[in-house]
C-alpha cells in the first residue's frame, strides 16, 4: 500500500519552486492560485530569500501549493492513504478530495495570517530534540515550561515555546538528546500560544463546503482516520493549537499495511523519520522534478496505486 504524505513548515527552502515552475501548464496554475489568495507564490517560491519565506503566512500556502504542485505532476495515481504533517494537513484534505485547490489554499492563507498574528504576542520559536527516551524528554520539556508540541516518532520530538525556554533547553538537555536544532518557524505552533487563531481559523472554515474523503485520511491529532470532511476540517481548526502526533499517524500507516511512502515536494523530513520508524518501506522525496521518474516507478511497483483520485483537483 502507498501512502502519500505532505510536510509542513519548516521544509521550505528558498528557490524551491523555481524547476516545478518549468513543468508544462505550472506557472499558470500557481498564477491562479495567487490571484486567488491575494499572495504571489511564484515570487516567494523563485525570489524570496530565506527570512521571508520564514514568514508563517508566506510559508505554510507557499508549502500547500508546492504539495499540490508536485502531486499533479505525478499523473492520476491512488494512493491507500494520505496524511500531512502540521499544515501538510490541508495539502493531504486535498489530496483527499475534502477541499479543492482553491478551498485548500484559501484555508491555508486565512491560517498562516491567524498563526502570524499569534505569534507576535509573544516572542516564541521552536526547536528539535535528537534522540533521548521520549518519556524523559516530554517530562523534561514540562519542567522548563515547554509543549512537546511535535511526537514525530523515529527518536524526535519538537518543543514550542517561549524563546528564553528554548534557550534553557539548549542548555540544559533531557538525558540522551544528542542535539537539540532551532527550526525556521516563526512561533510556539500546536501550543496554547496559537490559541488566537483558533477563533479565525473557525471563521474561515465556517465559509467551506467539505467533501467526505475518497481517499483513507490520517489526522494528526491521534493518528486516526477519519470518514467525513466536516470532521477533518474541525480537526483542521482544532490542530493549530494542539500537538502534532506523527509518531501515531506511523503507527496507523503500518497498521494499513504500508510498503511504500511517498512525500510530496518540498520533501525529505517525513521520508527520514519513516526510514526509521517504518523498516523496510519504500520511501521517496520529492524534492524537485527529477525525482518523478522515481516516484513513479515506486507507485507501479505498488499495487492499485497506479490510477485514482490523488491530484484529481489539481
Amino acid at each position: 500500500m502507498l501512502v502519500l504524505v505532505a510536510p509542513g513548515q519548516g521544509a521550505q527552502a528558498p528557490g524551491f519552486l523555481t524547476p516545478w515552475l518549468e513543468l508544462p501548464g505550472a506557472a499558470d496554475r500557481v498564477a491562479a492560485w495567487s490571484d486567488a489568495i491575494g499572495l504571489d507564490l511564484a515570487h516567494y517560491g523563485t525570489q524570496a530569500g530565506a527570512d521571508e519565506i520564514r514568514d508563517t503566512a508566506v510559508a505554510q500556502p507557499l508549502l500547500v501549493a508546492a504539495g499540490l504542485l508536485s502531486a499533479a505532476a505525478l499523473g492520476d495515481i491512488s494512493p491507500g492513504a494520505v496524511a500531512g504533517h502540521s499544515v501538510g494537513e490541508i495539502t493531504a484534505a486535498a489530496f483527499a478530495g475534502v477541499l479543492d485547490d482553491t478551498a485548500a489554499l484559501t484555508l491555508v492563507r486565512k491560517r498562516g495570517l491567524a498563526m502570524a498574528d499569534a505569534a507576535t504576542v509573544t516572542a516564541t520559536g521552536m526547536s528539535a530534540l535528537l534522540g533521548g527516551d521520549p518519556e524523559v524528554s516530554v517530562a523534561h520539556l514540562e519542567k522548563l515550561g515547554l509543549t512537546a508540541a511535535n511526537v514525530n516518532g523515529a527518536g524526535q520530538i519538537v518543543a514550542a515555546g517561549t524563546l528564553e525556554q528554548l534557550a534553557a533547553l539548549s542548555e540544559d538537555k533531557p538525558e540522551g538528546v544528542r542535539k537539540v536544532v532551532a527550526l525556521k518557524v516563526a512561533g510556539a505552533f500546536h501550543t496554547r500560544h496559537m490559541a488566537p487563531a483558533v477563533d479565525a481559523l473557525a471563521k474561515a472554515a465556517a465559509d467551506l463546503t467539505p467533501a467526505d474523503p475518497r481517499i483513507p485520511y490520517v489526522s494528526n491529532k491521534d493518528g486516526q482516520t477519519v470518514a467525513t470532511g466536516a470532521e477533518i476540517l474541525q480537526r483542521l481548526v482544532g490542530q493549530v493549537a494542539n500537538p502534532v502526533r506523527w509518531d501515531r499517524c506511523m503507527e496507523t500507516f503500518k497498521e494499513l499495511g504500508v510498503t511504500a511512502l511517498l512525500e510530496v515536494c518540498p520533501g525529505g523530513t517525513l521520508t527520514g523519520l519513516a526510514k526509521r520508524a517504518l523498516p523496510g518501506v519504500k520511501t521517496l522525496a520529492l524534492k524537485t522534478p527529477d525525482d518523478l521518474d522515481a516516484a513513479r516507478e515506486l507507485i507501479s511497483a505498488v499495487p492499485d496505486s497506479a490510477a485514482g483520485a490523488a491530484g484529481a483537483n489539481a
